[in-house]
C-alpha cells in the first residue's frame, strides 16, 4: 500500500461524494473544457464550478492548463488510475498509517519569506510533495521551489524533467511539468523535446 494511501483515498471519496463533481469528472473525461463551458453544461455558476474544480484538482483528479487568462481543465488520467488502484486495494490498507517526523531543515535553508516557507511545510514531507495545492497562490510557491531543482544554462530532455519531478511527486509529475511551463518557470521547444530554466526563474 502506498504511503498516505489511506488518507488520500479518504480525501478522494469525500471529494467525489458530490453529484456535480462526478458530472464534471465525466465531462472532463470526454475532453478538455473551460470553466464557462462547464458551467453551461452542468447548470451552475462559474464561481461554483471553479470551487468544485479546485477540490478535484487538489486530490489530483483534474489538471489545469493556462492559455493567456483562460483556464482549461481536463481529467488527470494518472490521478484517476491511482484512485481506481487505491479502491481495489482497500482491504489491504492498515488500520492506521504511521507518519514519520519530517526533516524540514532544507526549507529553512532557502531563506524565503515565512509565508512561503509555511506553504512548503504544509505541502511537503521529508523533501517530497505530498499534495499539489489547489489555490494558485500556494501552487506558485511550490513551482518556485521546484524550479530551484533545475540548473541555469542547461537543457533537459522531457525524460530528465520527468525524473526530477517524479523524485518530488511521483503521482502527478505531468501536471507539475505543465504548470512549470504555463507559469513561466520552464521554457521548452515547440516539439516538447527540450526544456530549460526560464531567465526569470534563474535570477
Amino acid at each position: 500500500m502506498e504511503v498516505y494511501g489511506q488518507k488520500h483515498l479518504l480525501d478522494l471519496l469525500k471529494t467525489v461524494s458530490d453529484e456535480s463533481r462526478l458530472h464534471l469528472v465525466r465531462l472532463l473525461h470526454e475532453q478538455e473544457r473551460s470553466v464557462g463551458e462547464l458551467a453551461g453544461l452542468v447548470g451552475l455558476g462559474e464561481p461554483t464550478v471553479s470551487h468544485h474544480l479546485a477540490k478535484l484538482r487538489e486530490v489530483g483528479l483534474v489538471t489545469l492548463r493556462m492559455d493567456g487568462n483562460q483556464r482549461f481543465y481536463r481529467v488527470n488520467q494518472v490521478g484517476l488510475e491511482r484512485f481506481k488502484r487505491l479502491v481495489t486495494e482497500i482491504e489491504k490498507m492498515p488500520a492506521k498509517e504511521a507518519r514519520s517526523e519530517s526533516d524540514d531543515s532544507w526549507i529553512e535553508a532557502l531563506g524565503w519569506p515565512k509565508e512561503e516557507l509555511d506553504v512548503l511545510r504544509e505541502h511537503t514531507h521529508n523533501g517530497r510533495l505530498t499534495v499539489i495545492p489547489s489555490k494558485q497562490k500556494k501552487l506558485l510557491v511550490i513551482l518556485k521551489w521546484l524550479a530551484t531543482l533545475f540548473e541555469a544554462d542547461r537543457t533537459y530532455s522531457e525524460q530528465e524533467v520527468n525524473a526530477i519531478l517524479k523524485d518530488k511527486h511521483r503521482e502527478d509529475h505531468v501536471s507539475l511539468r505543465r504548470d512549470l511551463v504555463d507559469f513561466g518557470h520552464l521554457e521548452r521547444e515547440r516539439s516538447g523535446n527540450k526544456y530549460w530554466l526560464a531567465k526569470k526563474a534563474s535570477q
